[in-house]
């Protein structure tokens, strides 16, 4: 099998992809919760021959799946996990499913399938002789909370990869250069005394004091923190009645920052600020740290060979029906949030996409070198092996991810780019395992980008996954 051929296998097995991506769009399954999504990819899985370890890290709806014995092992990794409250029909109208439901609005249908199509290609390669090496499919939930990979990282799954790749559906295509920012996810439980606010407030000690404390003195810690960092909050539980004092509140706090290091330095000193609210509050406070991640380290050396590989494929595969109908829903969206999605792409290169209902064509990468503010738990695998990922065209042009368009979008003509993806992956993959010198190439980047530091989970000691034990 060469990788024509390869190619081939990918676009033999599109209808099955397409209907998976359906089928899981059609059970949508909140993050660390995704038990039939999980096991409908391991069903597959196994009925290609691959072995599957479930229950990686803590977490019941993790699974790795590993195909082959070759000494070189790439790892491609696949998300599944949907948002609350995002149900929608396929439709260019506001239409819940069920009204309050989940949906999948950052597309993690397409993601999981694109991704078991890579890996499944591959395996044919390796089980037919062209190919000499091991391909692992990393079922990783709880993308959304910033859970899955973190944990699965902290149980050493990805300490013997040589390289991996992944992908997001986005609205156009190219690969991802960019930074991201590290994070850690913290609440902090203040715990007074309650009393009657009217009758005997000396007789209380309000926990929310200590909470509104924390966040002011957190106001003032900003003027001496990096621009690139964040902090941002959310009162969780302030009391229940304005004539009680409130006994408990809680505040969830999100740190981000360019570095693990800064990160670590600023939730210190929020720790302090804690401590601090209690001691003038008269409250005590107790932190809950929920997880945390690294921030991305590109691999250049993998990123070209994905590049070439999606120029090689070419675009999407949208029919005209497609286009009609992402027009309808980019007719919905204001032409501030499209042009807010925009901002980032380079002037003489935003009004030729934005002439567009969708953009199939892959581009070059235009983001490399800068920080995006948001965070991912891929980023922790990146430290971990090189790995490469790139975004590929599922929304209509000005989409934000999260939103109802996108839902409707992933349920309909995003389908076709989950078969796009799996064929980028797949050849991506063939091309480093029959070319071991790319992998060395990669490594020895890899080395210098991390100036040889071993990764160290951000967890705490003796933190577990946040899961459910009844629902599991």
């Amino acid at each position: 099998m060469d990788k024509a051929e390869l190619l081939d296998s990918v676009a033999a097995d599109a209808d099955r992809l397409e209907s998976l991506s359906r089928t899981l769009w059609e059970t949508p399954e909140v993050a660390l919760e995704e038990t039939e999504s999980a096991e409908l990819l391991i069903s597959v899985l196994e009925d290609e021959g691959f072995d599957v370890e479930r229950g990686v890290g803590g977490m019941p709806t993790a699974f790795v799946a590993e195909y082959g014995d070759g000494s070189s092992t790439v790892g491609i990794l696949g998300e599944y996990d949907a948002l609350p409250g995002l149900s929608q029909q396929v439709s260019a109208e506001r239409d819940p499913v069920e009204e309050g439901g989940p949906g999948h609005g950052c597309g993690h249908n397409l993601f999981a399938v694109g991704s078991l199509g890579g890996a499944l290609a591959v395996k044919r390669a390796i089980a037919d002789g062209s190919l000499d090496g091991t391909v692992r499919f990393y079922g990783c939930p709880a993308e959304e909370t910033l859970v899955g990979k973190v944990y699965m990282a902290r149980a050493g799954v990805f300490d013997d990869l040589d390289a991996a790749f992944t992908w997001h559906p986005s609205q156009s295509s190219y690969p991802f250069m960019a930074r991201t920012l590290a994070m850690n996810s913290v609440k902090y439980e203040f715990e007074g005394e309650s009393a009657h606010a009217a009758n005997s407030p000396e007789s209380g000690r309000s926990a929310l004091d200590g909470v509104q404390l924390m966040n002011t003195g957190a106001e003032y810690m900003r003027e001496h923190i990096s621009d690139e960092a964040r902090v941002h909050y959310s009162i969780e539980d302030g009391g229940q009645a304005p004539n009680v004092v409130p006994p408990e509140a809680t505040v969830w706090y999100y740190v981000r920052a360019p570095t693990r290091e800064e990160v670590e330095r600023i939730n210190d000193w929020l720790d302090d600020i804690a401590e601090a609210a209690a001691t003038m509050s008269q409250t005590s406070v107790e932190r809950e740290f929920v997880t945390g991640c690294y921030d991305y380290l590109p691999n250049d050396r993998l990123s070209a060979v994905v590049h070439r590989n999606m120029q090689e494929i070419g675009a999407v595969p949208f029919t005209d029906e497609d286009r009609a109908f992402a027009a309808d829903l980019k007719e919905t969206l204001p032409e501030e949030t499209i042009r807010s999605q925009m901002s980032d792409v380079p002037e003489d290169r935003r009004e030729e996409i934005l002439d567009h209902a969708l953009y199939a064509e892959p581009t070059e990468s235009f983001d490399a070198g800068e920080v995006h503010a948001g965070s991912t738990e891929v980023g922790d695998v990146s430290w971990i092996a090189p790995l490469a990922q790139f975004w590929a065209a599922a929304w209509p042009v000005g989409t934000p991810s999260h939103t109802w368009q996108a839902v409707a979008a992933n349920g309909d003509f995003g389908a076709k780019t989950a078969v796009y993806a799996a064929k980028v992956l797949a050849a991506s993959a063939y091309d480093v395992l029959e070319d071991p010198t790319v992998l060395d190439e990669a490594r020895e980047e890899f080395e210098e980008a991390t100036g040889g530091r071993a990764y160290e989970t951000p967890l705490p000691e003796g933190t577990e996954p946040p899961v459910d034990a009844e629902r599991q």
